[in-house]
């Protein structure tokens, strides 16, 4: 029984499965997004959120705890001078999994990992947020603007639709009065 191991072994030993993650977390902090599994991902999240919680203080025992995981001098280099500069205020969380799909040949399930601070299409998303609509504010078919094949000769205001349509209703809705005087007379 396998309680409380709650981790994915991702089908490889353990030197096998730390090596890629290690590779990984390497190639993730240099192109700040890679494509991949979502088993994968989960993974590799829990390995690179506390290595860049690490790179908030540039110390030489950061770097070496840092480095051991890693095993790239670039990456570390990236890490320290221009990620943890980025995320220095951020709490945590700071990959993001997106899902992609399903790959064809195995049908796995593909995402995107990618650092948050590093993609400007949400960040802008974020801070620019449409206001909520309510269905009281949704315009009418009578408020629609002229379109190109009608003149403007042809177009009613918005007045007289409206005077129109209570005209209308008029000659087709008899009034209640009428209604139950017609039900008496038999």
């Amino acid at each position: 029984m396998r309680h409380n191991k709650k981790i994915n072994h991702l089908g490889r030993t353990s030197a096998h499965r730390g090596a890629m993650l290690s590779n990984m977390s390497a190639s993730l902090i240099m192109h700040k997004r890679i494509f991949t599994t979502v088993a994968k991902a989960k993974a590799l999240k829990k390995v690179v959120e506390p290595i860049i919680t690490r790179s908030k203080e540039d110390t030489t025992h950061s770097r070496r705890i840092v480095f051991s995981t890693l095993q790239s001098k670039e990456a570390l280099t990236e890490l320290f001078q221009n990620v943890s500069q980025k995320v220095g205020d951020r709490p945590g969380g700071y990959t993001r999994i997106i899902k992609t799909g399903h790959r064809l040949g195995d049908n796995a399930a593909m995402c995107f990992i990618e650092l948050v601070d590093y993609n400007e299409n949400m960040l802008k998303d974020s801070s620019a947020a449409k206001k909520p609509r309510t269905r009281r504010s949704r315009r009418k078919s009578s408020d629609s603007p002229v379109t190109a094949t009608q003149s403007a000769d042809k177009v009613k205001s918005s007045e007289e639709v409206e005077a129109d349509k209570s005209e209308t209703s008029k000659a087709k809705t008899p009034s209640i009065k009428e209604a139950n005087s017609k039900k008496r007379r038999g």
